[in-house]
């Protein structure tokens, strides 16, 4: 069997799940979730520490939610689209993005690369108003500090913290002594994270309204 067959074949056998499990005909997007972040966190288990044949077994796992949404909106009365729109879809965007690939540009460095892609970004997502725009809030509170860190950083100035780990492995004791503080006061360490990311995100829209550059306070990167 060929790729190509391969991948209409699980497209088939999720759309003949579909049709005939009756606890599947009930899942809709928002019921699939749960399942889908448990996915993902087992793919992210496989590639850290996790074998090749985890890998593979859980890469299976997140595609079949892949069909699954697909399927699901295929039979949506308002607006439906399929598995090979979104192929379809996707495999435009990318070659938008990667115009030293697919075009005449030229990109010899990663960083170039970089330049490329966030000017077709940046095309695509003309009505965006603030760098902050297209930041899922629902993303981990580290992940998504990074994140707003990372949108923010071109823009603002961003204080960094006083204690400097100097190796990954020194961050993660840092951040684990943080817990472990939190945990002995009675404090939310994902609560107090987060409540923190909200202050700088209206710091960096507010600077944003009013044309400033802005500074992010020292104790948001702490």
């Amino acid at each position: 069997m060929s790729e190509a067959d391969a991948l209409r074949a699980a497209v088939d056998t999720m759309r003949a799940v579909r049709d005939r499990c009756v606890w599947s005909q009930q899942i809709t997007h928002r019921d699939l979730v749960p399942y889908l972040q448990e996915e993902a966190a087992e793919l992210i288990d496989a590639v850290e520490v996790g074998t090749g044949d985890d890998l593979r077994e859980e890469l299976g796992d997140l595609l079949w939610q892949v069909l699954f949404h697909a399927e699901i909106a295929s039979r949506d009365g308002t607006a439906p689209f399929d598995i090979d729109d979104v192929a379809l879809a996707l495999t435009e965007k990318m070659v938008r993005r990667h115009p030293h690939v697919f075009a005449d540009a030229v990109a010899t460095t990663p960083a170039e690369v970089l330049v490329h892609w966030n000017a077709a970004k940046a095309a695509e997502k003309r009505a965006r108003t603030s760098v902050l725009d297209g930041v899922s809030p629902h993303m981990p509170s580290l992940a998504l500090a990074q994140k707003l860190l990372g949108r923010a950083a071109p823009h603002h100035r961003v204080a960094e913290s006083p204690h400097r780990p100097a190796t990954e492995a020194e961050l993660g004791d840092a951040l684990l002594a943080l817990v472990v503080t939190a945990r002995a006061r009675g404090w939310d360490a994902e609560r107090a994270l987060r409540e923190r990311l909200r202050v700088l995100t209206a710091e960096v829209r507010a600077a944003e309204a009013t044309g400033g550059a802005g500074t992010v306070p020292p104790d948001l990167e702490q």
